[in-house]
């Protein structure tokens, strides 16, 4: 069985979220259910939880603050974030989620998380400590239209400004259209090295960068 807590000041959203689990997830075991940050804290010190069901926008604390409260050698659960506003995709997966879910959250969708939840850590909870640290700088989270794709920075060779969207080219030639502006996009980027906004609608990977000609002519 995975253990796990469920972090959300909405009693409804909590509800919604336990019917879910029950139905969707069996293999997964409810421990306790918190209104607020602080109790959720209590909680997972008192139960030692695999897993936890955490929404962001909650009164006094942010569910984005949860780290605040542990050290690092005492995390040992994985993060499953709960929440209606995409916009905090990239910060929340700055913290290593597991995944993101938007609200109302579906069967299906849930499943898909539990499920890689399970592969990534596959009941080796050393695994959940490190990830806070390793995973969280080679990827990023884009919101693509209502879900959030997860990507490595590494495959990621150039960012293209089209209006108020951008364009990310990858290593194999695919590409993605998110509904942010390329400064969007060079604000969430500014503590990675290897990115340089080497012209006013684009950004490079300079790790894929072969050849620099230094010419007026150069295009």
């Amino acid at each position: 069985m995975i253990k796990a807590i469920i972090i959300d000041d909405e009693t409804q959203g909590r509800k919604l979220l336990q019917a879910l689990i029950i139905s969707h997830c069996p293999q997964i075991q409810v421990l306790e259910e918190c209104a607020d940050l602080p109790n959720g804290v209590k909680a997972i010190r008192k139960h030692k939880p695999d897993l936890i069901f955490l929404d962001i926008e909650m009164p006094q604390h942010s569910g984005l603050d949860i780290l605040d409260f542990f050290d690092e050698k005492d995390i040992h659960f994985g993060i499953i974030f709960t929440t209606a506003y995409n916009e905090y995709a990239v910060k929340a997966f700055k913290l290593s989620a597991v995944d993101y879910l938007l609200k109302p959250i579906s069967g299906d969708d849930l499943e898909q998380a539990v499920e890689r939840f399970e592969k990534r850590f596959n009941g080796n909870k050393s695994e959940l400590n490190n990830s806070y640290t390793d995973r969280a700088d080679n990827k990023i989270a884009i919101p693509v239209g209502q879900s959030i794709k997860f990507i490595d920075l590494d495959t990621v060779v150039y960012l293209k400004a089209e209006n108020t969207y951008t364009e990310i080219f990858m290593q194999d030639s695919s590409k993605l259209l998110v509904s942010r502006t390329l400064k969007n996009c060079e604000e969430v980027l500014a503590d990675k090295p290897n990115f340089f906004r080497c012209h006013k609608s684009y950004i490079i990977n300079i790790m894929f960068v072969l050849d620099y000609v230094k010419s007026d002519e150069a295009t």
